[in-house]
């Protein structure tokens, strides 16, 4: 299991690294929710995710022997650009493995980060038998995107740094695609309010983390069809899922057009860019999935990667 003490370390080792994004706050959004509301912009994190968190420090952990060689990694798209970065700051090389229907704007800023790129048709291949084959082949570092205690611990450091600057909050709601982000946050959360109620929230068609905390155990789903493409992740994480189904209070769902509502809203009244998948809390707010809403909530706004084409298309 992945502790306070181990995201505390996280948070030391990315320290003047990775920002320290900010936390803003909105009258309308604190009306339209019915709740005090702190939002987390890791929109304005370093590759445009909360990702850079976690990829940097399981990179840094690495042996110097281990960095010489190489890393390999598989994403739809911000833990690519993670490792990809990472990798550049570190003084190491990435490959990485990715769909071949990424967003352009993901595929041209891991390219410019100068990894290798290896696609694979996402509804087909099995990205984890792919990138666990070539880093075997080059004796590569296997960074998965979320089942990695080092990874969690840094995407933890993201609800350490929300919860150290707004102070008490009553719940965290958090975007669930593989699971890393809210393991990582649900372990810092929990270890400095005890008493906070950690809220997931996942596309319709990306349910897979709300039906397997239903049932017990790890559900598997068709690959989700949804604009949320990074919480397109057909099964929960092993690892993630063995916290999360005892830290995890509960998981909420919002549908696209939900999603839409809150990207369009983040752009009029937030000022602020978010992927799909970043803009899950807000549409969980919105469309009001808390019911009754906490009095102070924190959440977390996992990306903006999304480029100017794709956004207005989303908004039309």
């Amino acid at each position: 299991m992945v502790t306070l003490q181990d995201v505390r370390e996280a948070a030391k080792r990315i320290e003047g690294v990775a920002h320290h994004t900010p936390v803003l706050r909105s009258r309308t959004l604190d009306e339209r929710a019915g709740c005090e509301v702190y939002l987390k912009c890791e929109n304005l994190q370093r590759i445009g995710a909360f990702k850079f968190r976690g990829a940097y420090n399981a990179i840094r952990r690495l042996s110097p022997e281990q960095l010489a060689r190489g890393i390999a990694a598989y994403s739809s798209g911000n833990h690519a650009q993670a490792v990809a970065l990472s990798a550049k700051e570190l003084g190491t090389t990435a490959v990485i493995v990715m769909p071949e229907d990424t967003p352009r704007s993901k595929l041209d800023a891991v390219a410019g980060y100068g990894a290798e790129i290896i696609t694979y048709d996402r509804y087909t291949g099995d990205r984890e038998q792919i990138g666990a084959r070539l880093a075997e082949e080059r004796g590569l570092a296997l960074i998965p995107p979320y089942e990695h205690p080092d990874v969690i611990a840094g995407q933890g450091t993201a609800a350490l740094e929300l919860l150290e600057e707004a102070g008490h909050l009553d719940a965290i709601l958090v975007p669930v695609g593989g699971g890393g982000l809210i393991a990582g946050s649900a372990t810092a959360a929990k270890g400095l309010q005890p008493g906070i109620r950690v809220i997931g929230v996942e596309p319709e068609a990306g349910n897979d983390t709300f039906l397997s905390l239903a049932a017990g155990k790890r559900v598997s789903i068709p690959v989700p069809r949804t604009i949320a493409d990074g919480q397109a992740a057909p099964t929960p994480g092993e690892l993630t899922f063995s916290i999360n189904k005892e830290l995890v209070d509960e998981i909420v769902l919002v549908s696209d057009d939900e999603i839409r509502d809150a990207l369009r809203f983040a752009v009029d009244r937030l000022k602020l860019v978010m992927e799909p998948s970043g803009a899950t809390g807000v549409a969980a707010l919105l469309a009001g999935r808390l019911d009754p809403p906490p009095a102070r909530i924190g959440v977390i706004i996992s990306g903006g990667n999304v480029g100017a084409a794709r956004l207005a298309e989303l908004l039309a």
